[in-house]
């Protein structure tokens, strides 16, 4: 763990539990995609660029989960770096409660504020294009969360962050974080068709081709929804829906699986009726779902 990988000419990442990307802008300079999960990462991160004897000038943030914004502030106060991230993203890696605010949906517990989902705030600034090292292109992965974005290198290597996940971790949990179904799965059809010399998504393994990962992403996706259609044949209330989906999947419910599935399965419930799959009404006081 933490061991510096190259993969292709000037990039390289951190093996880490969200892989940080490392790519070099010149023979004492580089820049990181994301930082890790809290300020030990930021910590062997550092431990590891001035080994090499490279200077850190900026971190690039696809998006502002705290397992890819914790190490933001220990580097940021070590190296003076810069930290860009895309629209609500650059607002959310500002402002951490923000993120814990959203996925509770009201003022959240203290079950909730820690560095798994709470990361220490850090001063970052707007990620435009003109804010990218030369030859950098950055794409869009709306649907994991907000404004996520991966990166190609001049090396033609492509970061992924979390818009998709390996094979072991749909079959270990099933329901993985997604905010709004409709852009994931087109996010996800855009990935397949992309091409690259090697691809990095943040929590499965590098890759010359993605297709097949992107494709079992989108079946996993398209399987929660028939199992939801199916669970409100008669009418259910969404913390039912819920119930359901940890019992199918065998799932544990603590207070982090019920934010980060709770939210997920309420954006599905959210897509399936814009689909017109379901319908939502009231009754007794209590919004139901019901298959249409």
């Amino acid at each position: 763990m933490y061991e510096l990988i190259n993969i292709a000419g000037a990039s390289y990442y951190v093996q880490s539990p969200a892989k940080i990307g490392v790519v070099k802008l010149n023979e004492s300079e580089v820049c990181l995609i994301d930082s890790g999960g809290d300020k030990e990462a930021g910590r062997k991160v550092r431990k590891l660029l001035d080994a090499n004897g490279w200077k850190l000038t900026a971190i690039y943030n696809t998006h502002s989960n705290a397992d890819h914004v914790g190490g933001n502030k220990y580097l940021q106060s070590q190296t003076g770096c810069k930290i860009f991230a895309r629209g609500i993203e650059c607002s959310m890696t500002i402002h951490p409660e923000l993120e814990t605010a959203f996925l509770y949906g009201g003022y959240p517990p203290k079950d909730i504020t820690h560095k798994f989902l709470y990361a220490q705030e850090s001063n970052a600034e707007p990620l435009t294009p003109d804010k990218l090292p030369e030859g950098f292109e950055m794409i869009p992965l709306p649907g994991h969360f907000f404004d996520m974005v991966g990166f190609r290198t001049p090396d033609d290597v492509v970061y992924l962050a979390d818009c998709l996940s390996s094979v072991e971790a749909i079959h270990k949990y099933h329901v993985v974080f997604i905010y709004d179904v409709q852009k994931y799965l087109e996010t996800l059809g855009m990935v397949k068709g992309l091409s690259a010399k090697f691809f990095v998504p943040s929590h499965a393994a590098v890759s010359e081709d993605i297709r097949e990962l992107a494709q079992v992403n989108i079946d996993n996706v398209n399987e929660i929804a028939e199992k939801i259609l199916k669970f409100c044949s008669q009418p259910l209330n969404s913390e039912s829906v819920l119930k359901k989906i940890f019992d199918e999947y065998q799932l544990t419910m603590n207070f982090e699986q019920y934010v980060l599935v709770g939210s997920t399965i309420r954006s599905f419930l959210t897509w399936l009726k814009e689909l017109g799959r379901l319908e939502a009404f009231f009754e007794g006081n209590m919004l139901l779902w019901r298959s249409r």
